[in-house]
């Protein structure tokens, strides 16, 4: 059965059938080494015929989960039953690719590996609408058959994280924006990229970014945070949110708990911060618990160790973190997905396969891996053996199956190919007037 139709009927399903912000990373590395600790932080620190329900509205600002879902509960758990361990193993792999076309090692994964989703970089796009919209159009043929519709999702925040072809008139940094303190702009920049990103044929956004830059040491967020305050963070982080989400688009709010307050770029190795939970509820926690309240779908968890939360792993691989934290004082029960596990935070300290694990086992659901059919399949194979041997109850995979199709279903998430769109469909106009306004609001 194409998974471009699973969506639109659930009985016709059961009868039919029996994953940041770096565009390169280091290879995972099996070694180990000593984390490197943060510096202190002054004050703060699918060929057959598809169908699909409808999309969330373009106008809404509440979350797309309530209403627009065709299933019921029961429905959905009866499809995760018929799944076979292969299949829901693949919804939990978000992967990247290599090249601007899906080429025979993309499609092999997907068909294959049968992953759940994929992830695109700049690199990826740098040949131009056309060439990006027929490489997304590739990848979504390739997941004929397979039960549900690709996870299909970029970093595209504006600034120094734009991913998209020249095409288009490139947004600005997260801080500029913050910067004019004004809520309804950040709400049109989440609807302007969400408009980007629909033309292409993406459905999920790694934005918006709610850390904030309490930390002038920090290497890697900067100008991508609204800004040094966690009501400034919080209100243009929710607008943006509203944004993306009225536009049709999935969005992710990322680092959690927070990336703002270090100074070791966790690409590269791991961060460190020494702060206890009453601490990190004083700043860093803010804008993400305002974000769980107001529907998050998806959270992206950093990689970061916390001592005071988790002396021995990042919160990536937390279940204190992932498991006590975010779901259990939080309340959050939407789709929990990693930061990208081949980055050198994990590499350089954790084995690829054992940190994969210890992964699912704290809670997360989706695990990202932006490189490398290898890395791909060797995840794979880890989480198979993992729950063949008992390491991993089959009900844990069930969980995150159950909470990712859920998102897939809400959003009416299709394989369906989309068009090439001409000039004159993108909406660069609507973004340099968008332009003009924060440039004035912000003097």
């Amino acid at each position: 059965m194409s998974a471009r139709g699973w969506i639109g009927s659930g009985l016709l399903l059961l009868l039919l059938i029996g994953g940041c912000g770096s565009g390169s990373t280091p290879s995972p590395a099996g070694t180990a080494s000593s984390p490197v600790e943060s510096a202190p932080a002054g004050t703060t620190a699918p060929p057959s015929s598809p169908s699909s329900v409808p999309s969330p509205s373009a106008s809404s600002d509440s979350g797309a989960g309530e209403g627009g879902a065709s299933e019921s509960g029961d429905d959905l758990a009866r499809l995760v039953r018929s799944m076979t361990l292969e299949e829901k193993i693949g919804q939990l792999l978000l992967a990247g690719v290599e090249g601007t076309t899906a080429d025979a090692a993309a499609r092999r994964m997907i068909a294959e590996d049968r992953v759940g989703g994929i992830i695109l970089f700049k690199n990826n796009l740098s040949s131009g609408v056309r060439s990006s919209v027929e490489l997304l159009n590739g990848l979504k043929a390739a997941n004929a058959g397979n039960p549900a519709p690709l996870f299909l999702s970029v970093d595209q925040e504006g600034g120094r994280v734009n991913r998209l072809p020249k095409d288009f008139v490139p947004m600005p940094a997260n801080a500029a924006v913050g910067k004019t303190g004004q809520a309804p702009l950040a709400k049109e920049m989440g609807a302007l990229i969400a408009r980007q990103l629909k033309l292409l044929g993406f459905n999920t956004d790694f934005a918006p970014v709610l850390d904030i830059n309490s930390n002038p040491k920090n290497p890697v967020i900067g100008d991508r945070s609204f800004g040094s305050r966690a009501d400034l963070v919080t209100d243009m982080g929710l607008a943006e949110t509203a944004g993306i989400r009225g536009g049709g688009i999935i969005p992710v709010v990322k680092h959690f708990p927070g990336h703002g307050d270090t100074a070791v770029d966790s690409h590269l190795d791991l961060p460190i911060v020494r702060k206890t939970e009453a601490e990190l509820q004083a700043l860093e926690l803010i804008p993400f618990e305002a974000a769980v309240q107001s529907g998050a779908d998806a959270v992206m968890v950093a990689h970061i160790l916390f001592p005071e939360l988790d002396p021995d792993v990042p919160a990536s691989l937390s279940g204190n973190i992932i498991g006590g934290l975010l779901r259990g004082k939080l309340g959050f029960d939407g789709v929990v997905i990693t930061d990208d596990l081949s980055m050198g935070a994990i590499a350089k300290h954790y084995g690829l396969e054992d940190a994969a694990i210890r992964a699912v086992l704290a809670g997360a659901d989706v695990l990202l891996m932006a490189h490398g059919y290898g890395t791909e399949h060797r995840i794979r194979e880890a989480l198979l053996g993992a729950v063949g041997d008992g390491r991993i109850p089959e009900s844990r995979i069930d969980e995150s199956v159950t909470r990712i199709l859920k998102l897939k279903r809400t959003y009416g998430l299709t394989d369906d190919a989309v068009p090439v769109p001409s000039a004159s469909d993108l909406p660069n106009a609507d973004i340099r007037r968008w332009l003009a306004e924060v440039k004035a609001a912000g003097r």
